[in-house]
């Protein structure tokens, strides 16, 4: 199975204008890879325009904690 990228600069526009609509997608389509035994890699694009891998999630525990970080201050 492919690994499922999230960018993590749309991830904080998204928490900035509160997008809960395309957060809910993105860790829905993530949970899914990782269901399916695959890996969900976090990437920041740079100013030079090169990607720069952050981090990667292999387990649900550990992605579960991460969406929680981000739903954090988002409310209900």
């Amino acid at each position: 199975m492919e690994d499922f990228i999230i960018n993590v600069g749309k991830v904080e526009e998204w928490q900035m204008i509160k997008d809960m609509g395309a957060l809910d997608e993105t860790f829905q389509r993530a949970k899914r890879v990782l269901v399916g035994g695959g890996t969900v890699v976090l990437l920041r694009d740079q100013r030079s325009g090169e990607a720069w891998r952050v981090g990667e999630f292999t387990n649900l525990e550990d992605f579960e904690a991460y969406k929680k970080n981000i739903y954090k201050y988002l409310g209900d």
